[in-house]
């Protein structure tokens, strides 16, 4: 099952990787690449398609500069923006990256009104909601890719403290993306066995802090770039769920309209993905330090969007 055709926004490391796995997923018959710099998603493109007889897949990478051949696309996932430079502000960072994805939601309101938005542009909760802002979508098609990235390190770090495959262990982490996210050590298990039951609480706070700051620890490493291969695959996981049908419960950073208790702010929650967005938002019971911890994440997003409305 695939769809006829999906565009990915920003050919760099994470939207080039997307239109890669994309194509090998066979999730579109055509997967468009846009990017503003000439030659870029043309030359990434034409090097995926010619991967294609190797690899066996059919699906047509196209590269452009402009948006019309991305009309009619059943999704958008939305990769633009610039990483945060030396002597560069948070505020700074935020304007420049909000006014990249006001553009481009433009862009995809017009030409294809009725498509379902993934951003992983960041910081994420907030560029979730100048997507939102700016298509005039109904909250169900603009989602933001947090969750899923955010639950897959988590999962990664406890199968290597206990030496077990990560396919038998189920997570999850909610909140906004970055230092304030939760990981919910009561909603994790082994094989169905409770987290708690191998680690203790000494070992469990330092995986639920290497988490958190997971993304830096990479950026530590690279020193002049960011995670990509692991936002992708997150982001793809979302679009293979939409274009499936497959309504997954996934982590994903959704406006919220009471649930959990909050309005009006980009939130990862456990979301049903199907195939018009967010099915529905699954609302879970939460322990006494779980609520405060997401209260603390909420306050997080809310002054960046604060900081966002005051630019």
């Amino acid at each position: 099952m695939s769809t006829k055709k999906i565009t990915v926004v920003g050919a760099g490391n994470v939207g080039s990787t997307c239109a890669q796995r994309l194509a090998e997923k066979e999730l579109a018959r055509e997967i468009i690449l846009i990017d503003v710099v000439e030659g870029i998603p043309q030359g990434k493109s034409l090097d995926q398609w010619e991967s294609a007889p190797v690899e066996g897949f059919d699906s047509r990478v196209i590269g452009c500069n402009d948006y019309d051949p991305a009309a009619g696309s059943d999704i958008f996932i939305v990769t633009a923006g610039i990483a945060r430079k030396p002597g560069m502000s948070r505020d700074d960072l935020l304007k420049t990256n909000a006014n990249i994805v006001k553009s481009v939601s433009k862009e995809i309101a017009r030409v294809a009104p009725d498509s379902i938005v993934i951003v992983v542009s960041n910081p994420l909760d907030v560029m979730a909601y100048v997507a939102l802002q700016e298509t005039g979508f109904e909250r169900e098609r603009v989602i933001g890719m947090a969750g899923v990235l955010d639950t897959a390190r988590f999962r990664s770090f406890i199968a290597l403290e206990l030496g077990v495959s990560v396919e038998d262990i189920q997570a999850l982490v909610l909140g906004g993306h970055g230092d304030t996210m939760v990981p919910l050590v009561s909603y994790t298990t082994v094989s169905g066995i409770p987290l708690t039951q191998f680690i203790g609480p000494e070992k469990l706070e330092k995986l639920i802090e290497r988490t958190r700051k997971g993304g830096a620890e990479i950026v530590g490493h690279l020193k002049t770039g960011s995670a990509y291969y692991a936002p992708s695959a997150a982001a793809v996981q979302m679009t293979e769920s939409i274009v499936k049908d497959k309504r997954r419960i996934l982590p994903c950073a959704a406006y919220l309209q009471g649930e959990f208790g909050y309005n009006d702010i980009f939130l990862g929650v456990p979301c049903v993905l199907g195939a018009k967005g967010i099915d529905r938002i699954i609302e879970v019971e939460l322990t006494g330090p779980e609520r405060e911890a997401l209260a603390d994440s909420v306050s997080a997003v809310k002054d960046t969007m604060s900081s966002l409305e005051s630019l």
